[in-house]
């Protein structure tokens, strides 16, 4: 077989079928027949001499050697999407079609709608499709190609991508209106290392960052899915936790049972930033992107560098659960 042979449409399948696990949602998602897909599937398995695929009536598992077409499927894949995208650049489109922007879980669901009309009015010509996740799943699906660019917060291995910090996010302490640390003084995040710590699910940024801020170890505290499940078990008075700002909607809680307050000056914080490969011909509109997302960060978070945060001046803050 040689290079003829191949056609990125076959590989475009595979991908599919191994990223649904099922021949008819593969089919569905590439808007072919399952009997188109599994006859292209099929030749292409004898091109190769290879089986892909364990095929049963439940199920579909890759093999070894499946695995290993897959991961270079994508690779091809992306790289021929570059190639298409650098004949866009070329030609002064600039940032247009479909970009895929991925956020981690504890800020895309807060940043978004704040932004997302500046977004669509700064990039006419660009359609947004916006996902969520782990860091560790956002940073895989950008280098297989995916994902186009992330909203990740800081650090994270950099090999292979352009990364571009952002704006500061500081944390704020939620707690039980009667709690001892609602009152004064300020508490310091040291102060915060125990059993009614409320943490995050491990694999989760956010709960390495509020460990490290408290030096509290890695078994300390009890762990929730999500930061809206932190902030009800704050709430029923289960604990105290760490929220970022954009987590932390201003006003008072109607129920009269939750306090969040900021820290000092030097309180905790995480730096945002924007990445994408470093590949992408793209590069100029992108950096142009995150030119946009720090122009326009919301009042709730601090420019690089700045020692105190915008909107977050008041001894003492309540949120709403």
């Amino acid at each position: 077989m040689n290079v003829a042979g191949l056609s990125l449409r076959d590989l475009e399948y595979v991908v599919a079928v191994a990223d649904e696990g099922h021949f008819g949602r593969a089919a569905e998602r590439c808007a072919v027949s399952q009997p188109t897909l599994s006859v292209q599937v099929r030749k292409l398995e004898e091109a190769l001499g290879l089986v892909l695929f364990e095929r049963s009536n439940r199920r579909v598992l890759l093999t070894p050697n499946g695995q290993a077409v897959v991961r270079q499927a994508r690779a091809v894949l992306a790289e021929a999407r570059a190639l298409l995208l650098l004949a866009r650049e070329g030609c002064g489109h600039g940032l247009r079609g479909r970009l895929v922007l991925a956020a981690i879980q504890t800020l895309g669901p807060y940043l978004f709608p704040r932004v997302l009309r500046g977004l669509r009015q700064a990039f006419p010509h660009l359609a947004f499709g916006l996902s969520e996740g782990r860091t560790a799943e956002i940073l895989d699906a950008l280098r297989e190609g995916r994902t186009d660019a992330a909203l990740i917060s800081l650090p994270i291995p950099e090999a292979g991508l352009t990364v571009v910090p952002l704006f500061d996010e500081p944390f704020l302490l939620a707690c039980p209106a009667e709690h001892a640390f609602a009152g004064e003084p300020a508490p310091l995040p040291g102060d915060l290392a125990g059993p009614d710590l409320l943490l995050l699910d491990e694999g989760n940024c956010l709960r390495d960052q509020a460990l490290a801020a408290c030096g509290a170890g890695p078994a300390s505290g009890r762990h929730a899915t999500s930061l809206e499940t932190l902030r009800s078990m704050v709430a029923a008075g289960a604990g105290y936790t760490l929220l970022p700002a954009l987590a932390a909607p201003p006003g008072p809680d109607p129920t009269g049972l939750t306090i969040c307050r900021p820290f000092g000056p030097e309180g905790p914080r995480r730096t945002i930033a924007l990445a994408w490969r470093a590949s992408d011909p793209r590069t100029g509109g992108l950096r142009e992107l995150a030119a946009f997302f720090r122009q326009h960060a919301p009042d709730a978070t601090l420019p690089l560098g700045q020692p105190e945060a915008k909107g977050i001046d008041r001894d003492s803050l309540a949120i709403s659960v």
